[in-house]
């Protein structure tokens, strides 16, 4: 098959998977692995690879993602012991009493945790700091937690473009130029985002308030706040029961505090941190391999799910990216630039984005697209530079939304969401939110023609 071929079959396979998981024909990880598998198939029929060279590929997508399926295991089985042991019924209710039923404040402060969370531009490390801690206050406030990855994905989007993030070191590294030089450039539309992420979270607070969360009539088991008190006595109540630990609080909030710090500081792998959390959680709260065993038959259920399906989403990455077909595809959308246009590309690209951002995986869009673009600028006298700070800027908004990425699986796994719920809740406005960063970067000198 000729690359352009090879670019349709692309093209084809995303479209498929996309339209399957969007009309809930089957759950992602067989859309995944049986869609890819039918475009092996057709790759090793038509000659293009054979059968040992598509095992490999296959073989190195999925090392790729093997370490965030170990990642979600072992952090949905910690965070699911210091929910049996009780440690969050006592922070959600002190959170409660203070926060109360204000909407728009727990909103915000999902926005302000994610960007703290994403400091060190890691995507799961902050899916797991965020969610857990704020999920059940969403639910006791009758939140939808769609908004809860909305305002997260829109927060983490603008962190992300610190230096030491992905997006920006790929197109720095492209650019031959060291990554705080292109910070420096972009920083103007990453205080915009900044500000965005804020007015997002607080638009969507009164979104959700209008829709009756935290309404006083406390719709669907939400607590008052005149209920607090009583509430606290419950869990007191509650705690007698066979898994709460209540007077291990103290070890369990520094356990989890200390898993915490060390996914930001310490630098090993995220899921060796929650193994060594998960073996002194079970060993300290639960000694003995019978009630041990029963503890991780519990929680197997949700793990096993979604790290089947990060592994299948390895499978299609090694069969789109190994085989080169991501960056047939990036020259053949290049291809569809006029020339006329060269110089308005970072204006096309930066409003195309977002739609991009759900076909290509971040290597494929910085190493396959970016480069090409830039061949194409060359010629208009377009400052590559500029190119790259509207992709990376606009691309960044999005990361978090797209199927192709492995910790968006991680984020809506432990948000309880279909991945193709998130994607129609988010898109729209991660797509506007892309496009003032992009009016603001031409606004404010960054992006000029």
């Amino acid at each position: 098959m000729n690359e352009t071929m090879l670019a349709v079959l692309g093209f084809a396979t995303i479209i498929m998977i996309i339209v399957l998981l969007l009309r809930n024909v089957t759950v992602p990880a067989l859309a995944f692995a049986g869609v890819s598998t039918v475009t092996s198939v057709i790759l090793v029929a038509t000659g293009t690879f054979t059968v040992e060279e598509m095992g490999e590929f296959i073989a190195s997508g999925v090392a790729g993602v093997h370490s965030t399926a170990a990642l979600f295991i072992f952090s949905v089985l910690f965070f699911g012991i210091m929910t049996d042991v009780g440690m969050f019924d006592r922070i959600i209710n002190a959170l409660m009493k203070k926060v109360g039923s204000n909407v728009v404040g727990v909103a915000l402060m999902t926005c302000i945790i994610a960007m703290i969370g994403h400091l060190d531009g890691g995507g799961a490390s902050t899916f797991l700091i965020t969610i857990p801690a704020m999920l059940p206050v969403y639910k006791r406030l009758n939140m939808r937690p769609t908004t809860l990855l909305l305002i997260c994905v829109t927060a983490m989007g603008v962190m992300n473009l610190l230096p030491w993030g992905g997006p920006t070191m790929r197109s720095a590294t492209v650019l031959g130029i060291d990554p705080n030089e292109l910070w420096r450039q972009l920083l103007p539309m990453q205080v915009v985002g900044v500000v965005i992420a804020l007015a997002t979270a607080v638009f969507w607070g009164f979104v959700e308030k209008k829709r009756g969360a935290g309404a006083e009539t406390a719709p669907q088991g939400i607590v008052k706040a005149e209920e607090y008190d009583a509430l606290e006595e419950k869990t007191e109540d509650a705690a007698e029961n066979d898994l709460a630990r209540p007077k291990l609080f103290a070890f369990n909030a520094i356990l989890t505090l200390a898993v915490i710090v060390c996914l930001v500081f310490v630098k090993v792998p995220s899921y060796y941190i929650f193994m060594v959390g998960c073996v002194i959680a079970l060993l300290v709260n639960y000694p003995g391999a019978k009630l041990q065993n029963k503890i991780i038959k519990s929680h197997s259920g949700p793990a096993l799910m979604m790290a089947s399906t990060i592994l299948a989403a390895g499978v299609f990455l090694g069969v789109l990216e190994e085989t080169e077909i991501m960056n047939h595809m990036a020259n053949v959308l290049a291809a569809f630039i006029p020339q006329s246009m060269g110089r308005f590309l970072p204006l096309i690209i930066g409003v195309l984005s977002v739609p991009l951002t759900l076909l290509f995986c971040t290597d494929s869009y910085f190493f396959g697209l970016l480069p090409v673009l830039i061949s194409i600028g060359n010629q208009f006298g377009v400052n590559p530079a500029h190119i790259a700070i509207a992709m990376v800027v606009c691309r960044n908004c999005a990361t978090f939304i797209s199927p192709v990425v492995p910790a968006t699986f991680l984020g809506v796994g432990l948000a309880g969401v279909e991945i193709k719920d998130h994607i129609k809740a988010s898109f729209f406005w991660i797509w506007g939110v892309s496009i003032v960063c992009l009016i603001s970067g031409i606004l404010l000198g960054v992006i000029h023609f």
